[in-house]
């Protein structure tokens, strides 16, 4: 379905996309994008953006979601690398995730997209998606979810379905009203056969026949 899935947040360098991740966090990446692509031509390297109070920082971008605590966290972040890895983000996860605003999924993002190095980042469509289909249980833990589809999909998978899952979830399987009726994987979700079997029952009621309804109104309910 979607063979030319992709990181979508721009980005020229390793820097450029750990700022961007730090950015996305409950926001979409088109909003980092229209926020990054004057953000960056502004800010080039770490130190361009301890040059700047904070207060300016938080205005570039104010127009994402919690931009005061992330403008303290791109700080710190450029900070902490100037001072402990040579103003150059590092490779390897474990230092990745000293960085202030970088978590276990920013950390497998940057790795996977800007080091090619395999990795399965376990994002909210990630998570949605692979505990629709089964490959992970309802009440499991994002790490957990990580950890099953590690063992289910081979390494030198994990970034391209990592995308394929993110695609799949953005533009299909959405947390409301996901394609159901066209989805080629309807029969290994559960909750998709569920959605098929209440959406179809609905559909045989006409409006007329519920209570409060307008009578001269015959056309079957709709579903959203």
């Amino acid at each position: 379905m979607f063979p030319d899935a992709h990181c979508e947040l721009n980005h020229s360098n390793p820097f450029e996309l750990t700022i961007a991740v730090l950015l996305s966090a409950q926001c979409t990446d088109e909003t980092v994008n229209k926020v990054t692509a004057g953000l960056f031509q502004k800010y080039r390297q770490p130190e361009d953006y301890l040059a700047v109070p904070l207060e300016e920082l938080e205005q570039d971008i104010r127009r994402i979601g919690l931009f005061r605590n992330k403008a303290k966290n791109i700080q710190a972040l450029c900070a902490l690398l100037l001072d402990k890895f040579g103003g150059e983000v590092p490779r390897e996860h474990a230092k990745l995730v000293e960085l202030p605003g970088v978590g276990r999924k920013t950390a497998n993002v940057v790795m996977s997209n800007a080091f090619g190095v395999p990795a399965i980042a376990v994002d909210t469509h990630v998570e949605r998606v692979s505990k629709r289909l089964g490959l992970a249980d309802a009440d499991d833990s994002v790490l957990e979810v990580e950890k099953k589809l590690m063992k289910r999909v081979p390494v030198e998978e994990w970034t391209d379905t990592h995308h394929r899952l993110i695609f799949f979830g953005r533009y299909h399987c959405k947390a409301q009203s996901p394609k159901c009726e066209i989805c080629p994987l309807i029969d290994l979700c559960r909750e998709g056969k569920q959605r098929m079997k209440t959406g179809s029952k609905r559909k045989t009621i006409p409006k007329n026949e519920k209570s409060g309804s307008n009578p001269k109104d015959s056309s079957e309910e709709r579903i959203g």
